[in-house]
């Protein structure tokens, strides 16, 4: 089989972080519309998954973060046709930067408790969304040391 018939998902990174209830969400444009998601994106060449969660999250919220645990794989089929392989991680959020500037496709970010976010006039990205929030909510979180990287 060559590189070329080889199936090769993208991988990804999301961090849920929660503070006093609330857990940190970007507003971004998909697809042409307003929608809800944790801070995510690509892992690049050369990054661990902890430090591409802890990257992205200050590219797209301004927020220094601690990774803390780890949610898990979730395979997310996209609208566009792309398979994702979403590894979802804790956070503590730890210093907002003011100096730093946001991506320029986040529209904004907001601190929403579960039911706002389940009931928001914004709709999810995906519904990974709400489902990475109810696991880290059910404690189902665990250490960092089963992410690896030689």
């Amino acid at each position: 089989m060559t590189d070329s018939d080889r199936f090769l998902p993208h991988a990804t990174v999301a961090t849920v972080l929660e503070n006093d209830g609330k857990f940190l969400l970007v507003e971004e444009l998909s697809q042409g519309r307003r929608v809800l998601n944790q801070p995510a994106g690509h892992l690049e060449p050369m990054e661990s998954l902890i430090e591409a969660a802890a990257r992205e999250t200050l590219e797209e919220t301004c927020w220094h973060t601690e990774i803390t645990a780890y949610l898990g794989v979730t395979i997310v089929n996209g609208a566009n046709g792309i398979c994702y392989l979403r590894h979802s991680f804790v956070g503590r959020a730890v210093e907002f930067d003011t100096t730093y500037q946001r991506d320029s496709s986040i529209i904004a970010t907001h601190w929403m408790t579960r039911d706002e976010i389940a009931t928001s006039d914004i709709p999810l990205r995906h519904s990974v969304v709400l489902d990475v929030i109810d696991q880290y909510c059910a404690g189902s979180a665990v250490t960092l040391d089963l992410v690896r990287q030689l």
